[in-house]
């Protein structure tokens, strides 16, 4: 039986990941503390919680990624460099708030959600 209060705690779960935009590392720190805090009470926040995690690790990983291929782009044409910036991490930014608004929203439904393009990580 999933109670309010676990779609609740799935969904704030979900909405931590925007953590990282006010200290760092806090897109992962803060939905593992709270995916940890409650993993063993639910097997519903267990689940959200293990996909919200992930998700935030794969962004990280692609993140990562990108700038290996950005950088080198950035260092020797400058123009190229900006231009690469907004076409790859503007959508992602884009992409990544409306992906966790999406979880949250299933989550406080009562409905699993799986992110795409998500590395499970965390099994």
């Amino acid at each position: 039986m999933i109670t309010q209060n676990d779609k609740n705690y799935s969904s704030i779960t979900h909405l931590s990941g925007f953590a990282g935009w006010f200290f760092p590392f806090g897109n992962i720190i803060a939905p593992l503390v709270l995916w940890s805090a409650k993993k063993n009470e639910s097997s519903y926040i267990d689940t959200h919680g293990k996909s919200a995690v992930n998700f935030q690790l794969s962004l990280i990983f692609y993140g990562f990624l990108l700038a290996l291929l950005i950088v080198p782009i950035a260092i020797f044409t400058l123009g190229l460099g900006i231009i690469a910036i907004v076409i790859g991490i503007i959508p992602a930014i884009i992409l990544k708030i409306v992906l966790i608004i999406s979880a949250s929203i299933k989550a406080n439904s009562g409905e699993y959600y799986t992110y795409p393009f998500t590395i499970e990580f965390i099994k």
